[in-house]
């Protein structure tokens, strides 16, 4: 009963923890203590490692518990949680995952809508995505299975420069399934996609930079013109 109830405690978060045990929370006689820029201490007592701590204004933290003694990093805790926040943070923005486009086609398609079909196929590819083209039988249709295949071939041949057949084709029902592979990784295409933005970006910013020097090279003359000019003062003539 003790045990299934110590288990259930754990799972609820309330005896583990995911952070390291920091200054006073510490309980151990002595630690390896390493110092701020990574240099070994070696093993010390922990009132006096505390003390370091206090005296470089950081954090002493548990960095390896189960080792005997366990190693402890003297470091601004509160900086280092932040850090490791923010790396953790990029990798999520940077993981790429691989994501399965589904395109229907119909045997006898229009060549319009042919192009429509493949002009969403091929943005599929460049973004690094699979894509799965169904080609639906209807009525019919269904005993010429060789007008479904045809034109699969004709839209991997069609976009062969982005993709390629990673599942040929195959009957599945009513339905004719084909799965095209990318050539290039997700994070890839999520690279050059970034790159193109910025490129763009800049575009903009060179465009309304060269539009404003424009205008204000057009306003010179204006100002010029509209300035009154001197006159000499005559001089009397005399007598």
């Amino acid at each position: 009963m003790a045990v299934r109830q110590a288990v259930a405690w754990r799972y609820r978060g309330g005896s583990i923890s995911a952070e390291p045990r920091i200054n006073d929370r510490i309980r151990v006689p002595e630690v390896r203590l390493v110092g701020p820029s990574g240099e070994q201490v070696g093993i010390v007592p922990l009132a006096k490692a505390l003390e370091l701590a206090q005296e470089y204004d950081l954090d002493l933290v548990e960095v390896a518990a189960t080792a005997r003694p366990p190693v402890c990093k003297l470091m601004d805790y509160g900086k280092f949680k932040y850090e490791s926040a923010m790396k953790a943070r990029e990798a999520r923005k940077n993981q790429a995952h691989t994501v399965i486009k589904e395109m229907k086609l119909r045997p006898k398609i229009d060549p319009h809508d042919y192009d429509t079909k493949k002009g969403h196929v091929v943005r599929f590819l460049k973004q690094g995505d699979k894509v799965k083209i169904t080609i639906m039988f209807r009525g019919r249709e269904q005993s010429r299975p060789e007008l479904g295949f045809r034109l699969l071939q004709r839209l991997a041949s069609d976009v062969e420069d982005l993709g390629f057949i990673e599942s040929n084709p195959k009957q599945d029902g009513r339905n004719m399934i084909m799965v095209l592979g990318p050539h290039k990784k997700k994070t890839e295409a999520m690279a050059e996609a970034r790159e193109a933005q910025a490129a763009r970006k800049a575009e903009r910013q060179g465009y309304a930079h060269d539009a404003e020097s424009e205008g204000e090279a057009a306003e010179a003359p204006a100002e010029a013109a509209e300035a009154p000019t001197e006159t000499p003062a005559e001089t009397p003539s005399e007598a």
